[in-house]
């Protein structure tokens, strides 16, 4: 068995206590209804706006002119934003009910590994969005795109695993190489948003906003491991993690959805 195995082998992680379980039980009940009918309400008024994968294959030896980028597959939008708020929803539901007793033994050793998977798929879904919106479809874009966002959210997992409670030393290493990781998604978004004609200001909005709130989950985590302020208990931080998911996926739901019934 493994110190991440066995729950009384090492200290547990600072301000998770019984009470903050229950707390945090009763949040992720809340936001399991909260996303879960947001998600069935996209889908219920969701239009057939979709956003075209683009592809451009060589058509010879090196040096020969690609063709001119095809379509390849149209994305539902109203599908992708119901698809990150159902996944969100699950996770929430299932780290209250059936895994309970897993997601509370992780929090006492300072990780929540349900918190990565789950953020690996909808943050990913997310920042695709976004990438549509601002005129990035080609498919091998959005392959590299989604690998960066992913590996951030991946760094953020290695950040909480190599920094257990107890520890007599905080390494920020990780979070430092998810920062460069995460930062690359957004270059390619921003230098679309610059070179482009014109953009509705609808996509500047959500442009904006999910970068401000995309950062401050970096802020959260880095609060947590510079231990400053109320973020000095593991489980201020964690219920920082489920307000800040709540409100970016509510955000670009609403906002994506709205520029696609105006589209």
């Amino acid at each position: 068995m493994t110190e991440l195995d066995s729950p009384g082998s090492a200290p547990a992680a600072t301000g998770v206590d019984d009470a903050r379980l229950a707390g945090l039980r009763r949040w992720n009940l809340a936001l399991t209804v909260l996303h879960a009918a947001q998600a069935i309400a996209v889908l219920l008024l969701a239009s057939s706006f979709a956003l075209t994968v683009t592809s451009s294959f060589p058509a010879g030896p090196p040096g020969t002119a690609v063709p001119a980028p095809a379509p390849l597959v149209d994305l539902g939008v109203g599908v992708a934003i119901a698809l990150f708020l159902a996944l969100a929803a699950v996770d929430h539901l299932l780290t209250a009910t059936v895994l309970r007793r897993r997601y509370e033994d992780d929090l006492r050793r300072g990780i929540n590994r349900f918190r990565w998977v789950e953020y690996s798929v909808s943050s990913t879904i997310m920042v695709l969005l976004i990438c549509g919106y601002t005129g990035i479809t080609g498919l091998s874009a959005l392959i590299g795109i989604a690998g960066a966002n992913v590996a951030m959210i991946l760094f953020g997992w290695l950040q909480e695993l190599m920094n257990p409670p107890g520890r007599t030393r905080t390494t920020m290493l990780p979070f430092w190489f998810g920062c460069v990781a995460g930062a690359a998604p957004w270059v390619a978004i921003t230098a679309n948003v610059l070179g482009a004609a014109q953009i509705p200001g609808f996509v500047l909005g959500i442009f904006g906003s999910l970068f401000v709130l995309f950062m401050s989950f970096a802020v959260n985590q880095w609060l947590q491991y510079r231990e400053i302020g109320p973020w000095r208990s593991y489980a201020y931080g964690e219920r920082g993690y489920l307000v800040l998911s709540l409100v970016a996926k509510s955000l670009l739901a609403w906002q994506v959805f709205a520029g696609s019934l105006a589209t």
